[in-house]
């Protein structure tokens, strides 16, 4: 039976009125949360259309773990920014508002600076590396349970935004040379403002839904994201150049309410758990069938994929380490995730 989204204009209004008085809008009774006689509800707050990867794979992540509860816990997934923004929503969240979310890496940043080493372009290797990186719970564990204490949150894993790579309107990017002068959109984050500084180009933050226009218009030449919103945004139209320089490979996180994760039962935490990761495995699959369509309806439209040499944009950004990591922990586990990439160990298998 396919779940039906919440419609919550009422209660997104009412959430949006201040993090303060929404702090008893959660409903929960964390001493009776999953009990026999009950249905406990929680809200998970997401910021894509219900036909992104994501919100199928909460979706059925929502189904399995109410079916295997027999209804005790229902998840109830709020798309397309109906609770609010990103940055609202973590506040929710640690307010008690809200249950659950995904949010993207920069949010996280705001609160712990740590959060960059997963952030930062040349950590990861791949996709496959990533989301390896982010189940290993021994090399995570200090870094998902660093913000419980203070603002409640427990990170719970998160699913890939792929790779990252620069389009432009005007010609192909294959060295960094090639973005002298450049205006390219880039996050409101100061690690991806140097990002984008060290490939060659003018970083240009602005909100993600001024892009087409912006591009449109000349106050921007380009942007830099994965193939799937290239497309889903219609940025290949105004941007016909995609240029494979797969600097970055984004993640979202999951996040949670960390009073109401301690609250659970061993048994539904193991379920819970269990799912979770299931969802991260499918929404993995479902971005690369996802990617291949992307790619294909571009090119198709008349857009050109082409590729980059890697090294010089890998030896471009070789500096935002050193500019951006500036304690042991931060340092440490860059080296032990950068240690466990296939393509650094020689493992491809």
């Amino acid at each position: 039976m396919k779940r039906k989204t919440l419609i919550a204009s009422g209660l997104s209004l009412a959430l949006g009125l201040s993090v303060t008085s929404c702090a008893n809008l959660g409903g929960l009774n964390l001493d009776t949360v999953g009990a026999e006689d009950q249905t406990t509800y929680v809200k998970l707050a997401l910021n894509q259309t219900e036909s992104h990867p994501s919100y199928i794979a909460l979706d059925n992540f929502a189904q399995r773990f109410e079916e295997r509860t027999d209804g005790r816990w229902a998840i109830e997934i709020f798309p397309n920014e109906q609770l609010g923004s990103q940055q609202e929503v973590v506040q929710f969240i640690s307010s008690g508002a809200i249950e659950m979310a995904i949010v993207s890496g920069t949010q996280l940043e705001n609160l712990n600076k740590d959060f960059q080493v997963l952030n930062m372009p040349t950590t990861f290797g791949s996709i496959e590396h990533q989301m390896e990186t982010i189940r290993d719970q021994e090399l995570m564990e200090p870094l998902f349970s660093s913000l419980e204490d203070r603002d409640n949150i427990t990170v719970i894993g998160g699913f890939t935004q792929g790779t990252r790579s620069v389009y432009t309107k005007d010609g192909p990017v294959t060295v960094p040379a090639d973005l002298a002068g450049e205006k390219i959109r880039v996050q409101e984050s100061d690690m991806h403002i140097r990002m984008v500084q060290l490939m060659g180009a003018s970083a240009t933050p602005l909100s993600y839904g001024e892009v087409y226009t912006a591009i449109q218009s000349g106050v921007l030449d380009g942007a830099e994201n994965n193939e799937v919103s290239y497309v889903t945004q219609k940025h290949s139209e105004v941007a016909p150049y995609f240029s494979r320089t797969e600097h970055l490979v984004g993640l979202d996180y999951m996040i949670m309410r960390s009073d109401l994760r301690d609250a659970m039962s061993e048994t539904d935490r193991a379920i819970f758990d269990e799912e979770w990761d299931k969802a991260m495995t499918e929404h993995t699959e479902l971005w690369a069938v996802e990617t291949e369509e992307a790619i294909a309806d571009a090119e198709s439209s008349g857009a050109t994929f082409t590729d980059v040499d890697a090294d010089a944009f890998k030896e471009a950004l070789a500096p935002i380490r050193e500019e951006f990591l500036t304690t042991d922990f931060q340092n440490t586990l860059f080296d032990d995730i950068r240690a466990t990439d296939p393509a650094e160990t020689g493992d491809q298998s």
